[in-house]
């Protein structure tokens, strides 16, 4: 009977303690019709920043009819608790340090304040296979100064955009 007990403990504690290390499962990419018949694909996240301010993450590729290939990382934030300063670049800092610039897309028009979008095409590549990224863009403040902003970009969600990147590689 004590041997019996001592079997089933261990088995449960051997069922809970595998699931401890398991590794997270890697988010789905989202697909939409960008028109009759035509597919697409792209990764959209919803994240909080350090003071709790909800921020929507959506990397999406241009037309894949075309032969280059562009990806955009569009940030936006809740409108009128965020403006984005243009043109700023991003700066996304991976888990090894290794800085990566993309450019700002909405350099001379953009199309509302609380939305930064940034060709990532030419840094997807170079992102960590493990580890994750952290973003740095700038806002302006209520007096018109400068703010930096840091958003942690976890590494499930970069894997998911070196996913899309493969995706549409293939």
């Amino acid at each position: 009977m004590k041997k019996a007990i001592s079997i089933i403990f261990l088995s449960i504690l051997l069922l809970i303690s595998s699931n401890l290390f398991v590794s997270p499962a890697l988010a789905l990419l989202r697909e939409h019709h960008q028109s009759p018949g035509v597919l697409r694909y792209h990764a959209q996240h919803s994240l909080k920043d350090k003071q709790q301010r909800a921020w929507q993450i959506i990397l999406f590729p241009e037309d894949k009819e075309q032969t280059n290939i562009k990806y955009y990382l569009r940030l936006v934030g809740f409108p009128g608790l965020v403006e984005f300063r243009h043109p700023q670049s991003l700066e996304m800092i991976t888990s090894e340090g290794e800085i990566l610039i993309a450019s700002d897309v909405f350099a001379q028009d953009t199309p509302a304040s609380n939305v930064g979008q940034y060709d990532v095409t030419e840094v997807l590549s170079q992102l960590p296979s493990k580890g994750s990224v952290k973003l740095i863009f700038s806002l302006l403040k209520d007096d018109n100064t400068v703010q930096d902003m840091a958003l942690k970009i976890p590494s499930t969600i970069v894997t998911e955009w070196r996913l899309l990147n493969q995706k549409y590689l293939n």
